[in-house]
């Protein structure tokens, strides 16, 4: 069959099986091979790879990938699709279909049984809302991951990469840096996809690091102290975790906060990755 990044066999195929696009499920699907191409170079799929593909839609990205890679495991979670991707995909015998939320996917089982459990790299066009939920997700289960690369919202692939002192850089910058190093390979513009979106989209991807840039006691209070640091912006530091539920004094905040040199009145935002691990040390510490 032909390419569906042909954007006349993509709107054939929307007319033939009546196709409704679903709000809930964020579809907007990629109608650009130049952007194909560019997905697939960032992540550097090779025939050597296993790629996990999270929302293929139609497939149009599948039929990429399948052909730049060793085997496609393509996640899909509106069961509408699943007869569409059926024949957008015949032609290619190392793609597994699977109708499932990824966030209810065994990740690490499927790793060790089509890649022995050996990294993976994972490509995706995910849409605004459940895009932190799905990276963190990834991350945090620890799956064997080489790199993630997705296509996102471009303000969010701006704050992933941004840095402090920025009005970009909060929770997610240090979230998704301390697991990877974020690098943005493209910007792509709406008129990219079927249906429009109604905002500009950006191709991110995310080296996971070999060991993590910084160490911490407990991982899950650094997440929850960061989390917490930014609720409030415009609040300072210690303002915000003794208000977002850190069992911590403002006492104990201040004295952590003076033993790193840092003024009292401090906001989140200003922090570095390192000197919140610092922080969360200390204060770990102390409780």
């Amino acid at each position: 069959m032909e390419k569906l990044s042909n954007p006349q066999v993509t709107i054939e195929t929307i007319k033939k099986y009546n196709f409704a696009f679903q709000k809930k499920f964020g579809q907007n699907f990629l109608i650009d091979e130049h952007v194909l191409h560019k997905i697939i170079a960032a992540a550097g799929v090779t025939k050597e790879d296993v790629v996990l593909e999270i929302g293929p839609g139609f497939g149009t990205m599948t039929q990429y990938l399948a052909e730049a890679a060793k085997e496609v495991i393509a996640v899909e979670i509106d069961k509408t699709l699943i007869p569409i991707l059926q024949e957008t995909l015949a032609d290619y015998d190392n793609v597994t279909l699977i109708n499932e939320d990824i966030l209810k996917v065994d990740i690490a089982a499927l790793v060790e049984e089509k890649n022995g459990g050996r990294p993976i790299k994972v490509v995706a066009n995910l849409p605004y809302y459940i895009t932190t939920p799905i990276i963190m997700g990834l991350f945090e289960s620890h799956v064997p991951l080489d790199n993630i690369t997705v296509m996102v919202q471009k303000e969010v692939a701006l704050r992933m990469q941004a840095e402090p002192g920025t009005k970009d850089y909060g929770a997610l910058s240090l979230a998704v840096q301390f697991y990877a190093e974020p690098y943005i390979a493209a910007n792509v513009p709406p008129n990219c996809f079927i249906p429009r979106p109604n905002v500009g989209s950006a191709v991110i991807r995310l080296n996971r690091w070999q060991n993590p840039p910084v160490e911490v006691k407990d991982e899950k209070f650094l997440f929850s102290l960061i989390r917490a640091s930014f609720n409030q912006r415009r609040k300072t530091l210690q303002n915000s975790l003794v208000n977002g539920g850190i069992p911590v004094t403002k006492e104990q905040v201040v004295e952590a906060l003076e033993r790193l040199s840092l003024s009292p009145t401090i906001r989140g935002e200003a922090l570095t990755l390192e000197q919140f691990a610092a922080l969360s040390d200390i204060l770990v510490e102390m409780r």
